[in-house]
């Protein structure tokens, strides 16, 4: 297949994917706009250069040239990856994640969940987003408020499964937010 056929084919999922998620959550907007940034020129061309089928070309990029042109577009652009709130932190001066609003830590779950289901393909278990994010904790720069809430709907999805989970998300945290 044409390598830029299929990394068209596979953002195009995970927006879908994603979508679809959020529209379960009553986030509707967030569904639609999702990853939008991907199929401009900067991070099109580089993923359907890099595509590989089952892991982020941003990982491919970075690899070889030490840095993600994609990855430093994008995750400024899209409020629902941790490194968009990455500031100094007002109190100590230092670099740090601030916390996140409650419906982008939703999107996140929702693009968490998504990337390792169109990646992994049948694969796919309810603890492959929470296995992820374990392994890849100890580097993250984020608000220990958003650690938390993520960590524990991706604990809840492995432990109590989709259903249940998207559930407590639309009723309990974003009905309930601060």
């Amino acid at each position: 297949m044409i390598k830029w056929l299929g990394h068209l084919k596979t953002i195009t999922a995970h927006k879908c994917l994603v979508g679809r998620y959020c529209f379960r959550l009553g986030l509707y907007r967030q569904g639609l706009l999702h990853d939008m940034s991907k199929y401009t020129p900067v991070e099109f061309l580089v993923g359907a250069k890099y595509y590989c089928g089952y892991r982020s070309p941003n990982e491919l990029e970075r690899l070889e040239t030490g840095v993600s042109s994609a990855w430093l577009h994008h995750k400024g652009r899209n409020k629902h990856h941790i490194e968009y709130w990455i500031d100094y932190d007002p109190q100590t001066g230092a670099m740090g994640g601030m916390e996140m609003p409650i419906r982008y830590v939703a999107e996140m779950f929702c693009d968490r969940v998504a990337a390792t289901r169109i990646y992994q393909k049948e694969r796919y278990t309810d603890a492959a987003a929470y296995d992820y994010y374990v392994r890849s904790e100890g580097h993250y720069l984020i608000h220990p408020n958003t650690a938390a809430l993520i960590k524990s709907l991706l604990k809840m999805l492995r432990d109590e499964g989709e259903e249940k989970t998207f559930n407590y998300i639309r009723r309990e945290v974003l009905h309930n937010k601060k």
